[in-house]
This record gives C-alpha cells, sequence and structure tokens, in this order.
C-alpha cells in the first residue's frame, strides 16, 4: 500500500508537470491539457489516501522508515492537488470573463495583434456592458490612471514597464498613443494580449490599459492582475 501509493504519488505529479509542459510545448491541444491536469489531480487523491492509511499502518506497527516514506508520498499528493483545487477555488470567486479593461465605455483597441489572434477562440471585440457589469462588481479598483506626465514621458515610461516584468513587445506608436504587447504564461504559456493606450489629459497623461485572453471563457483573475500590477509598476516610476 505505502510503495504502490508513493508511486501514484511520484507519477500524479509528472502527470500534473506534463499538463502544463505539454501544452506549452506545443504537444497537445490546452483542452487535452486541461484533461491531463485532472487526471493527475484524481491521482494524486487516491494517492494521498493510499499513503495516508499506509503511513498510520506503518506507524502503529512501529516501521518508521516505512512511515517516513507514506508521510513523504502524502506531503507531495497533497502540494499535487492544492495545484488544480486553487485554481478551481479562484474560478468560483470571479466572472467567467477574460476581456478586462480600465476604460469600459471606449476600450483600447488592438491593430497589430489582430492577426496573431486570427485562430484564436475567443474574440478581440469587446463584449458590452455585460462584460462591463460584471468587471465593476469583481474589480472595482481597476480605473484609468492619470499622472501628472507628459505623454511623451509617460510613453517611454511604459516601454521601460514592459521591458521590466518581460512582455513582449509587439507595437509601439507613439504618434497614436498606442502599445501593444504580448504576455505569455508561466503554467500553460497561454498568450494573454494587452494594448495600452496614452492620451494627454489636463494634468498631464491618461493611461488606459486592456488585457485579453486569446482561450478560455474565464481567465481565472489573471487579465485583472496582470493589469494591477502594471499600473502599480508604471506608478511608482519617477
Amino acid at each position: 500500500m505505502i510503495f504502490g501509493g508513493s508511486v501514484l504519488a511520484v507519477l500524479a505529479t509528472i502527470t500534473t508537470i506534463l499538463s502544463g509542459f505539454g501544452t506549452r510545448s506545443d504537444w497537445w491541444d490546452f483542452r487535452i491539457g486541461f484533461m491531463v491536469l485532472k487526471w493527475g489531480a484524481y491521482s494524486a487523491a487516491v494517492a494521498g489516501i493510499l499513503c495516508f492509511f499506509g503511513g498510520l499502518w506503518a506507524s502503529v506497527s512501529g516501521r518508521y522508515r516505512s512511515a517516513f516514506i507514506a508521510a513523504t508520498g502524502l506531503l507531495l499528493s497533497m502540494i499535487t492537488m492544492g495545484i488544480p483545487w486553487s485554481w478551481k477555488h479562484t474560478i468560483s470567486q470571479v466572472p467567467p470573463i477574460h476581456d478586462i479593461s480600465t476604460d469600459m465605455v471606449v476600450p483600447p483597441e488592438f491593430v497589430k495583434i489582430l492577426p496573431l489572434r486570427n485562430n484564436a477562440p475567443n474574440s478581440a471585440t469587446y463584449g458590452g456592458p455585460e462584460i462591463a457589469a460584471q468587471q465593476r462588481e469583481a474589480y472595482p479598483e481597476l480605473t484609468s490612471l492619470v499622472l501628472e506626465r507628459p505623454t511623451d514621458h509617460a510613453f517611454t515610461q511604459i516601454l521601460d514597464v514592459i521591458d521590466y516584468i518581460g512582455w513582449e513587445l509587439v507595437d509601439a506608436s507613439s504618434t497614436e498613443g498606442r502599445i501593444e504587447a504580448i504576455d505569455t504564461t508561466f503554467w500553460f504559456g497561454f498568450k494573454d494580449d494587452v494594448v495600452i493606450r496614452v492620451l494627454p489629459s489636463k494634468t498631464g497623461s491618461k493611461i488606459d490599459i486592456r488585457s485579453v485572453s486569446r482561450v478560455g471563457r474565464s481567465d481565472v483573475g489573471s487579465n485583472a492582475k496582470r493589469i494591477q500590477a502594471f499600473l502599480d509598476a508604471l506608478n511608482a516610476k519617477q
């Protein structure tokens, strides 16, 4: 029981890692990656049960080495199960949307990135009032950023922030006040597209940013986190 549970825990961990790595490496479609992740979690749950009861038996029997192996397998199973569980929990806490913008009335529009989204399941067309209402309820803190800096200064600083946080710059048009970039997620390697608009304001510059996932009905809150992190970094620059 202990040996089988420990081996299964290791295999479940490898399966979970492969779910993201295989998708990121284009070995399979992201839907298959999600399925592999799900079965990795199921396997980890079974391994955890085997290791728990096996470790309990080993402790009572005085087989402390076996108990240690079982405890290690149980810990590995819990960590492996924790990854998809945390994502599932987050999904239940955020709205099922994948298009987030600081300006929900006239959101920034993609130009150069549009051809890169030709085969993307998600449209780059903003969803309108329904999406805006869900965003306002979930992320009321996401609003336009007004800086007491001239637009050319703000534009340069935005490029610096993009370079610092590691986004892939696609286009930067200072005459149009538009910057487009791509952020690749760590686990599955999903491509999320970002467009930033820089306009003059009475006190300096008005910055709006929009982040849109190419796949998935829900973004698990990633676009809102990305926008907030960017705004915080830009606002902190002098």
